[in-house]
């Protein structure tokens, strides 16, 4: 079942993120110490309370019973378009269409949003995850290196 984040819901969201973003850092090498605003090491709870209070982000869970399992959050745009945020889903939970799911849900929150296109960033590096968007109609527009990331940033758009 996918449903709103609440307030009380963001540090079992935090922890979510975090270890679903971890494999990710295990698989190329990155650490604290070398990327330490890589999103398994820099969300928190105050993170995702400015998202939710603050920029007033549509954030959603997927849930298994009480349990949140996947998260994602929209991050709406002037020019009627939205950045996908932190899609994750726990590894014990991966590989049974949860992501999907969550995906689906995004492009029908979008869409009634009044949003025309939803962007994502991603680690270029993870080839693995950028064939997964591509086979779900995300289209590689390019990538850009950050000094603060040991890795490059690439960035996927799929029209609504």
């Amino acid at each position: 079942m996918i449903r709103n984040v609440q307030q009380q819901d963001l540090a079992e969201c935090v922890e979510v993120i975090r270890n679903s973003f971890q494999t990710v850092a295990d698989e190329l090498g990155f650490t604290v110490e070398n990327a330490p605003r890589f999103t398994a090491f820099a969300t928190t709870e105050e993170r995702l309370n400015w998202h939710l209070n603050g920029e007033h982000r549509p954030i959603f869970a997927y849930c298994d019973g009480d349990a949140i399992v996947g998260y994602y959050s929209l991050l709406l745009q002037d020019n009627n378009q939205c950045e996908l945020n932190n899609l994750a889903v726990l590894p014990a939970y991966r590989h049974k269409g949860i992501g999907e799911a969550l995906l689906q849900h995004a492009y029908k929150t979008a869409k009634a949003l009044g949003c025309n296109k939803i962007n994502i960033g991603i680690v270029e590096e993870n080839q693995v995850l950028r064939k997964w968007y591509e086979s779900l109609g995300f289209v590689h527009l390019g990538t850009k290196k950050f000094e603060h990331f040991p890795f490059t940033c690439g960035f996927m758009e799929k029209p609504l």
